[in-house]
């Protein structure tokens, strides 16, 4: 796929959704970053749920700490992984206070040295939270990439390198939000919605199959 062709299918995601943003509800950085840790292997509708009455008495690290690891499980029992999310949490809070003064740090090697923090997370929050031009390459992303041909690879982290050098540079920071809405909503992994696509003329997968 060339360039004008990238540019074209980013040009027509970024008319139909000019200010895409995480579908996650979150008031701060703090808030975004603990949706962030809920929503791995669960859904951004089951996160919300939790984090709506969770965030009512805990929107910061110290009152995280204060609701205690059997508090915090109460409100997120529904979600799965909630024993080890739980336990991670608490202790990112532990670490939010002790060296950041309670606050999210704001780069990657700093937000990767917290309990459930990896890569994926790091760059939600360096994108969503500080408006960094990063992508955070999730199934959907993982997918679209590839079955549209803006930045096929065979891993994750690939993928996410190619889409870095890819995507022209005016639509790198809106990027991650386009491409896992165009996968959640459209590009499905059973049932793609080609005929309801915006980009189907220019897609390669449906020049393959017609």
């Amino acid at each position: 796929m060339n360039r004008a062709k990238r540019t074209e299918i980013f040009s027509r995601l970024k008319a139909a959704n000019p200010t895409p943003t995480t579908e996650l509800h979150h008031r701060s950085e703090f808030e975004l970053l603990v949706a962030v840790i809920l929503s791995a292997q669960a859904t951004d509708i089951s996160v919300n749920k939790a984090t709506r009455g969770l965030y009512a008495i805990a929107d910061s690290p110290s009152a995280m700490l204060r609701l205690g690891p059997d508090g915090l499980k109460k409100h997120i029992r529904t979600i799965g992984l909630y024993n080890t999310k739980a336990k991670n949490i608490i202790a990112t809070c532990h670490i939010l206070e002790r060296k950041f003064a309670g606050e999210v740090p704001r780069t990657r090697a700093q937000l990767e040295s917290l309990p459930g923090v990896g890569r994926k997370t790091a760059n939600v929050i360096l994108n969503t939270a500080f408006g960094e031009p990063t992508i955070a390459v999730d199934t959907h992303i993982f997918r679209v990439a590839n079955r549209t041909g803006i930045a096929p690879g065979k891993t994750p982290l690939e993928v996410e390198k190619r889409l870095l050098r890819l995507v022209p540079e005016e639509f790198r920071q809106d990027a991650h939000h386009w491409l896992i809405l165009h996968g959640r909503y459209i590009c499905k992994a059973q049932t793609p919605l080609c005929p309801q696509c915006p980009i189907e003329d220019v897609c390669e997968y449906r020049q393959k199959t017609g």
